[in-house]
């Protein structure tokens, strides 16, 4: 596993001494946080495009061509996000 190392100085505002304090995060969890936003971004995106192709094609604001595109890339959208959020694993 790859650590991330972060060291820190912090100056006590009492004594006016300067402590180092090293901060070390797993980039693996940061990694899969990284993923699990992005799909969730990539799922609400889906959403509204779905959204937005449905309410297009009721209302006939839009041309059909451009209603059908912009609800397959809804699907894409929405099936590639709930994918990434599924399929990563929770570091506790």
């Amino acid at each position: 596993m790859i650590w991330f190392n972060d060291v820190t100085n912090i100056t006590n505002k009492l004594g006016g001494k300067q402590m180092q304090v090293q901060v070390v995060i797993p980039i693996k969890s940061i990694k899969m946080n990284v993923k699990r936003i992005f799909g969730t971004v990539l799922t609400l995106l889906g959403i509204a495009g779905l959204i937005y192709a449905g309410v297009s094609f009721v209302n006939h604001s839009v041309q059909v061509r451009e209603t059908i595109v912009i609800g397959l890339i809804g699907i894409i959208f929405f099936v590639s996000g709930i994918g990434l959020v599924r399929n990563t694993k929770d570091e506790a």
